[in-house]
């Protein structure tokens, strides 16, 4: 089903070492932005030092540091808001294609805006850091009226807030994910109670002859905390519990039918659990042309699929509303390349129906009827009569990177996305990036 003879497949020759330097996974459009609002941090704090006298013999300024926490807090929680994501996506996907593609392959990087919020989660960690040193400094040294409630509460915001971040660390959260993801969760619900009972505290302490309605109706923390509330909030007041039907073609896939009253828009995802306080996983939607409802397609990747594809709920659950993905940029570019391995034909699937752009489909799999099905295998082939099927049980594993620029020459493509595991993912992108090619792929961090 592959017309690609991977062995006649010859590369070109990479780029120059800047070139192969800043398409590494470590130098991604991720991690710049991480540096960017490391370096951004860093400059103010230099600033707070210098011109800006924040810490002075006779005092030190207390909301001031308290302010830089909250900005990065703010900023951290909002850039992972649906709304926000999906704006963000919006409005990066409303370049024309007529613009240089050295622009639009810029602006396909979109989706790695997360960036901003694990950047700015350090920076707010680090600015708590500060602000609890300085605060038990004036409390020991009696330069500001600080309450032993306020400083508890600070050093429990603290822990927390370190605690968090140590569970983000890319190999903690790979190892214990479960456990990364309920820190998450519950650390950071206990952190914002505990910032809004601070900001009461504190508001008190430094300004005792003042009305602390009227304080905090002025501050800045006060309404930068509300809008991180209904952010966080938001979501959870969409959680439902839902009817799904789940087929198994094989013990290796389930397919889940939805049909709730909402039909997603083509590139985006939704999330969905069977116990709503503890683990959530996101898949991409497959909505049908012209049908009301959507599919997922979710393969044995661990404890909690094969559970799911050997249980087949009745029910489960979901929250907040469809938001966009890494796929919602193939709009940015003339003609798409979409490389797949396994279940990973998921996320390809409402692309390949929709026909916004011209593409062409690579996927690697297993027994592609037995393990998924002839109907979904009949209609991948009816929007995409001449797609590379490589079917792995046949062929064995291929060289991925030479079937993606293969498929890339034989089509005339702008971009390549690619739809496939971690390090299959990097390895496809740094092999095309490296060597000149625009290439997507997920990067793990949500």
């Amino acid at each position: 089903m592959s017309s690609i003879d991977q062995s006649a497949v010859v590369l070109p020759e990479q780029r120059s070492l800047l070139r192969r330097i800043w398409s590494y996974p470590a130098m991604e459009h991720y991690y710049r932005l991480v540096i960017l609002v490391f370096m951004a941090n860093l400059a103010t704090l230099v600033y707070s030092v210098t011109v800006g006298e924040w810490f002075k013999t006779d005092g030190i300024a207390l909301q001031t540091l308290s302010n830089m926490v909250v900005l990065n807090l703010t900023v951290a929680v909002l850039v992972r808001q649906q709304y926000v994501i999906n704006l963000l996506f919006w409005l990066a996907t409303r370049a024309p294609t007529s613009l240089p593609l050295s622009i639009r392959w810029h602006l396909g990087k979109i989706y790695h805006h997360g960036g901003l919020h694990s950047g700015s989660a350090m920076a707010a960690t680090s600015w708590f850091a500060i602000f609890t040193g300085a605060l038990a400094f004036s409390y020991q040294h009696q330069m500001a009226s600080i309450s032993p409630l306020t400083l508890g509460i600070t050093y429990a915001i603290l822990a927390l807030l370190m605690l968090i971040v140590f569970m983000a660390l890319p190999n903690i959260r790979k190892k214990y994910h479960n456990a990364f993801e309920r820190t998450h969760r519950f650390g950071g619900w206990s952190v914002l109670i505990l910032f809004w009972g601070q900001t009461f505290t504190l508001a008190a302490d430094l300004n005792p002859s003042q009305n602390i309605s009227s304080i905090l109706l002025d501050s800045y923390s006060f309404w930068a905390l509300v809008a991180v509330s209904i952010s966080i909030l938001l979501p959870w007041l969409r959680l439902r519990r839902v009817p799904v039907k789940i087929e198994t073609p094989s013990n290796h896939v389930a397919l889940l039918k939805f049909d709730y009253g909402v039909t997603p828009f083509v590139g985006s995802s939704m999330a969905i659990s069977r116990n709503p306080l503890l683990e959530w996983h996101h898949f991409a939607n497959v909505p049908s042309p012209g049908e009301s409802g959507y599919r997922l397609t979710v393969s044995r990747a661990g404890d909690w699929t094969g559970k799911l594809i050997e249980d087949r709920p009745s029910h489960v659950w979901v929250k907040g509303i469809p938001t966009a993905g890494v796929a919602n940029i193939e709009v940015l570019f003339k003609r798409v390349v979409y490389i797949a391995t396994g279940s990973g034909i998921g996320p390809c699937l409402p692309h390949l129906l929709a026909k916004e752009v011209p593409m062409h489909l690579v996927w690697s799999t297993r027994t592609p009827r037995e393990t998924y099905g002839d109907e979904l295998v009949d209609e991948i082939l009816s929007v995409q009569p001449d797609a590379d099927i490589w079917d792995t049980t046949e062929k064995g594993k291929p060289d991925m990177v030479k079937l993606a620029y293969a498929a890339y020459k034989k089509f005339d493509a702008e971009a390549v996305i690619c739809i496939a595991n971690q390090k299959l993912t990097q390895q496809v992108v740094f092999g095309l990036e490296s060597r000149g090619i625009p290439a997507y792929g997920a990067i793990w961090d949500s």
